[in-house]
């Protein structure tokens, strides 16, 4: 299939590498017209040449700029949230600076971007919500605390946006990875020694590592006509981990 988000424009956060970089990618070779953003202003540059309509630099953990960000992009129907960041560690690792930093760029960057575009396109007839969440937040593996639960927390602001915009045209759901070979995971793999990577595989019940690609073709789905009665669920792209 083809052209499966003709027509429609496309933000996604975090696109300059790993599972945000794969949608974006995947969104544009469907048709849609998608503004790839990032705070890393060179992992972004290239995409333009690979049918990504435009690159933006953009911190979702400032209010200021994601707001005057959405106010000139104006409507879209698919808002991608990708952007986050895994901390190591039980309870008793994690500091206050930890705790607030996982919230604020897991949970309330994705408050943010929501907040600032679903006015317009509440306006313009509706939209699909992509948010990245992980099967950490269904099932969390050990030592990792706060990001098992800021992806729960991701899990349920979804639902909730899901509930309170359902007749309004607004379609939110969470995507729940297992372990995806990114370049985030393998640079945690490689903090662990030798044995990282296959510790990390070793996770997974199909005997490998996911693609980012593999989640994108998720987000296509929910982000496309085809899953217009799908909202509010975490769709769970894992490998057998939940199992």
């Amino acid at each position: 299939m083809a052209d499966r988000l003709k027509g429609k424009r496309a933000v996604v956060t975090a696109a300059a590498a790993g599972i945000g970089r794969a949608c974006a990618l995947a969104f544009a070779r469907e048709g849609a017209t998608v503004i790839a953003t990032d705070i890393n202003e060179a992992g972004i540059a290239d995409l333009t040449k690979q049918g990504i309509a435009e690159v933006a630099k953009l911190d979702v953990r400032n209010t200021a700029e994601v707001n005057a960000f959405a106010k000139r992009i104006g409507k879209i129907d698919i808002l991608l949230n990708a952007a986050g960041f895994v901390h190591h560690g039980t309870i008793l690792e994690c500091s206050e600076e930890d705790f607030d930093f996982s919230f604020d760029l897991n949970v309330k960057s994705m408050h943010r971007t929501i907040k600032a575009f679903l006015p317009d396109m509440i306006a313009g007839g509706g939209g699909s919500i992509v948010n990245i969440s992980s099967c950490a937040a269904l099932r969390p593996p050990a030592n990792r605390y706060v990001y098992s639960s800021s992806k729960a927390a991701v899990s349920l602001l979804s639902r909730a946006v899901a509930l309170d915009f359902i007749t309004k045209g607004i379609r939110c759901n969470s995507i729940c990875p297992g372990t995806v070979e990114t370049p985030s995971m393998l640079d945690r793999a490689a903090a662990q020694g030798p044995q990282g990577k296959e510790m990390f595989i070793s996770r997974q019940k199909m005997g490998r590592l996911g693609t980012a690609d593999e989640i994108a073709n998720m987000a296509v789905y929910l982000g496309s006509d085809e899953s217009a009665f799908t909202t509010g669920v975490d769709l769970v792209v894992d490998g057998g981990y939940m199992l």
